[in-house]
Order: structure tokens, then C-alpha cells, then sequence
């Protein structure tokens, strides 16, 4: 019980308290989340065998990175667990949004149209889209078309609206997986493979993209697994298992991933470059890891849902809910309050502790952010963080956690700050 615990100076006694009564209330969640663990382990083990990993993978070879083994299996691999017949697991991807950039700008040619279906999508794609910026060599620019279908008022895809917007010839429709900085539900693999069936139905050529930051191993299968063409995401996010140091990936049919790689590297190089840098063993170690972080990301959302629907707030989603991705969502509708629960956060970090995170621009964001991120490697997601954009309705999305009790602990802060104030 954390009630037990030595006394940790920046929580106070009734903190502890309700941190403690949501984790009593938790334990059922807790408990199928960690029995998640073990098919996604022996996926991943299965994956390792089949490729007969072995430690001469672990090195790579330097200058161009022509013929490395390493990498090639890793690709492999990833490819297996994902479900893909290919994937391009890159140290050289800087980002999330640097691989699905790549992805869309190796696939996509002038005169294309491309139409997202779950909405405006994450901030830091309007730039590479051309929704706002100008001059930056957006798709836009680039003769590109793009299209949106708004999500109904519950959240979810408008299937009825969906025959509509593609009764017009379209290359490419973009699903975002994760909820984003949206308050709206992640969507449910199941709900992207009925989506690409009737996709196909309606533009039997049309290619399925899906933004799948943040939901890696959160369901049993993956959309590539399902009927989607293609697959983007980070390494430092929830395949990377907290110890991957940067990278991303592109998975799904072969020519549409080599067409990415294309775009990373050059025509004509495509997945055939790019040295590893001798970090193979920790890309092999972190998709290891990666079933057991993921679960203990999600009870961290378990627990942050608990503690905060307790205090009356409306969360996204519930504690225990079915989920497909690892975020968590509570809407403060108050900016204070968000920077006081990411102060609170940061100041239980592993790392710059000291900090205090305040508003401020973001390349790629459109509004000003109040991060909490005091991890080993920055931007990691799958440690325990969380950001918040300063608009309407203040919502703060926090996410990942490498265990739950250091997600207690920080909850315990948070929510002894946001009393002291309100009080005042």
C-alpha cells in the first residue's frame, strides 16, 4: 500500500490516500493487462526464432550500410510481428511524423488525392500536409490534394459519410489510430479492418495509411495484420521499449514501403542504405521489452483515469476500457491546472527533476505546449510523460510509464499541487 511507503516530500497524506484507493480499484484492469503480456511476448519470441537472431546481428556495417545482415533481419523481424510483408526499421527516421512524412511523400505523386477520415490530424502533420506554413515543400506544394471527413459528434468514423468522400478517384486514405490531441476514442483494430474492407469496396486500388503512434502491441493484432497497405510509427514510442535511443519504422506491402525508403534515402537506394550505427542489439532488446512497457503504459492510463474520475473530471477513456492505444486523456478546462499537474509530473521525473515546465511554441505544433518529460531519452513517450496543448478544453494527455509505481508516485504529487491550487 503506498499509505506504507516512506514519506515521499511532495505528496501530502490524503494524496496518498486516494492514489492508494485507485489502485485497489485498478487491480482487476491491472491484472488483464499484464496477462496481455505473454501472446505478445511469444509473437515477438516467434519472430526472433523464425530469424534465428543471433549476436553477429548485433553490429552493423558503417559508410553507406550496404548488405548489413543486422538490419535486414531487423527488418525482418518487425515485419513479422507487425504482420507486414515488409517493414524499414530506421535509426534515420528523427520522428513519428519524419516516417509517416516519408511514407506519404514516397507514395503520394502531383495530382494525387489524398483523405483523411478521422478528422484534422496530429498537429505536427498540418505543416507537412500544407494545412498551415508555407514554402516548406508541403504536399500541398507538391500538388497534392487533400480532403477531410470530420469524425461524427460521438468520435468515431462517419461510415455513412465515408461512400460520399470517396465517390471522388482518391490515392490514399489516412487513418490516425490514436486519439492525438483529440477528445475522441483511439480506434479499435477491429474498426480499422472493417474500414479497409469497405475502403476497398468502394476504390478497390485506394491505399490504406494508418498513423499507428502510439498503439504498437496495445491489441493483439496490428493494421497491416488486418487489410491496411501501409504502417508508420516511432521507436521511441511504444516498439522501442523505452531503451531504443531514436528511429522510426514504416511497415505493410513491400513496394509501398520501399517508396518511403525512397524518400528517406534517395531513388535507387530505398532500403538498401542506412547504417545502424552499432545500436542493433538495442533495437533487438527494446521490441523484446517493448509487450511488458507497453502493459505497464497502459495501467499507468488505468491508474491516471481512476485517480482523476474519482476527483469528478471527465477522462478518456475509462479505467478498464478497451483501448488501442497508450494515451490518456483528462479534460481540466482550466490551463492552471494543466501546468500545475505537469509541474507536479516533471518534478518526479528520473531526470532534470528540477525543471518547470511552462507554455511554449513547438516546432511543428500549432499551439503552445506544457510538456512533462523528464526521461532518459528525450521525447520518450513510452517513459512516463505528459503534454498538453494551451486550448480549449485544457486537456492533458499523459502516456507511457515504464512502471506503475512511478506513475503513483507522480499522481500523488499532482494531485497534492492541484488542491493547493484550488485552494488558493
Amino acid at each position: 500500500m503506498l499509505s506504507d511507503f516512506p514519506v515521499w516530500p511532495l505528496a501530502c497524506p490524503s494524496a496518498w490516500e486516494a492514489v492508494a484507493a485507485a489502485q485497489e480499484q485498478i487491480e482487476g484492469h491491472a491484472a488483464k493487462r499484464t496477462a496481455a503480456v505473454q501472446p505478445q511476448l511469444a509473437k515477438v519470441l516467434a519472430a526472433f526464432q523464425a530469424e534465428k537472431l543471433g549476436t553477429h546481428h548485433f553490429a552493423s556495417v558503417n559508410g553507406y550500410g550496404h548488405n548489413d545482415q543486422g538490419r535486414e533481419t531487423l527488418d525482418r523481424v518487425f515485419a513479422r510481428v507487425l504482420g507486414a510483408e515488409q517493414a524499414a526499421v530506421r535509426l534515420q527516421f528523427v520522428s513519428g511524423t519524419h516516417a509517416i512524412a516519408a511514407a506519404l511523400f514516397g507514395v503520394l505523386r502531383p495530382g494525387d488525392r489524398l483523405l483523411s477520415i478521422t478528422g484534422r490530424p496530429y498537429d505536427t502533420l498540418e505543416e507537412v500536409i500544407g494545412l498551415r506554413g508555407h514554402g516548406k515543400g508541403s504536399l500541398a506544394e507538391f500538388g497534392i490534394e487533400y480532403s477531410e471527413l470530420p469524425l461524427s459528434p460521438t468520435g468515431v468514423v462517419d461510415t455513412e459519410g465515408l461512400a460520399a468522400a470517396l465517390s471522388i478517384p482518391t490515392r490514399m486514405v489516412l487513418i490516425q489510430r490514436s486519439c492525438g490531441y483529440s477528445w475522441r476514442p483511439s480506434l479499435p483494430v477491429a474498426e480499422i479492418a472493417r474500414l479497409c474492407d469497405q475502403i476497398k469496396k468502394l476504390q478497390r486500388n485506394c491505399i490504406v495509411f494508418v498513423d499507428n503512434c502510439y498503439g504498437e502491441l496495445v491489441e493483439a493484432e496490428e493494421p497491416t495484420a488486418v487489410g491496411a497497405d501501409l504502417i508508420a510509427g516511432s521507436l521511441i514510442k511504444n516498439l522501442g521499449g523505452t531503451i531504443v535511443p531514436t528511429g522510426g519504422y514504416v511497415a505493410g506491402v513491400a513496394e509501398l514501403v520501399e517508396q518511403a525508403c525512397c524518400r528517406l534515402t534517395a531513388p535507387g537506394i530505398g532500403a538498401a542504405g542506412g547504417t545502424g550505427f552499432d545500436l542493433h542489439r538495442l533495437l533487438f532488446q527494446g521490441l523484446f521489452l517493448a509487450p511488458q512497457m507497453v502493459a505497464e503504459a497502459l495501467i499507468n492510463a488505468d491508474l491516471i483515469a481512476q485517480v482523476f474520475l474519482n476527483q469528478n473530471l471527465e477522462v478518456q477513456p475509462l479505467p478498464g476500457a478497451a483501448r488501442s492505444d497508450v494515451i490518456q486523456a483528462v479534460k481540466f478546462g482550466d490551463p492552471r491546472a494543466l501546468q500545475e499537474v505537469c509541474r507536479a509530473f516533471q518534478s518526479c521525473s528520473p531526470v532534470e527533476s528540477y525543471l518547470n515546465p511552462v507554455p511554449a511554441a513547438m516546432p511543428g505544433y500549432s499551439s503552445d505546449l506544457v510538456m512533462a518529460g523528464g526521461t532518459f531519452i528525450d521525447g520518450s513517450t513510452s517513459e512516463f510523460s505528459a503534454d498538453a496543448p494551451l486550448r480549449e478544453p485544457y486537456v492533458l494527455f499523459s502516456q507511457g510509464g515504464t512502471h506503475r509505481s512511478h506513475g503513483a508516485l507522480a499522481l500523488a504529487a499532482a494531485l497534492t499541487g492541484w488542491w493547493a491550487l484550488a485552494s488558493n
